[in-house]
C-alpha cells in the first residue's frame, strides 16, 4: 500500500490534507511529532512524506537530512507559504522532490495530488510497492 505521510504542526493543514488524501484512495498517516514520523519512515510504512517547513520545533531544513538518512529513497515534499530562497536551496541540495504552496483550501489541492502522484510513480520497484495506485 502506498504510505503518505504528513507531517505538520498545524492541525487544520492536516485535517485539510488527510481528508484530500484519504479520498484520493492513499495510506495516511498523520503527525505532528517527529518520533512518530520517524517511526513510519523506519518501519517504511511511508515512502512520500509532506513536510512543513517547521515541524515538531524543528525546521525542514534540520529535518530533510534526518528523515534521508533513515530512508535515501524517501520522497520529501516540502510544504510552506512563503519561505526564503535560502532555505529552499538548502532543501533543494538536501535532496527534496518538490516545493508546493500549502493548500488553504479543499478546492486548492490540484498542484499537491499530481505531486504525490508523481512522488510514488518516480519510487524505485525494489520498493515492493504496487504500481497501479491512485
Amino acid at each position: 500500500m502506498q504510505g503518505l505521510l504528513i507531517a505538520d504542526g498545524d492541525i487544520d493543514s492536516r485535517k485539510r490534507m488527510a481528508q484530500l488524501f484519504i479520498d484520493a484512495g492513499y495510506n495516511v498517516v498523520v503527525s505532528n511529532t517527529a518520533d512518530v514520523a520517524l517511526y513510519g519512515i523506519l518501519k517504511k510504512t511511508v515512502q512520500v512524506v509532506l513536510l512543513s517547513a517547521v515541524f515538531d520545533e524543528l525546521s525542514a531544513s534540520e529535518l530533510i537530512p534526518l528523515l534521508k538518512r533513515c530512508n535515501r529513497n524517501l520522497c520529501i515534499i516540502l510544504i510552506s507559504s512563503n519561505e526564503s530562497i535560502g532555505l529552499l536551496r538548502k532543501a533543494r541540495r538536501e535532496g527534496i522532490f518538490y516545493h508546493a504552496l500549502k493548500p488553504l483550501a479543499q478546492e486548492d489541492g490540484d498542484e499537491i495530488r499530481q505531486v504525490v502522484r508523481c512522488a510514488f510513480a518516480q519510487l524505485p520497484e525494489s520498493d515492493g510497492m504496487l504500481r497501479s495506485g491512485p
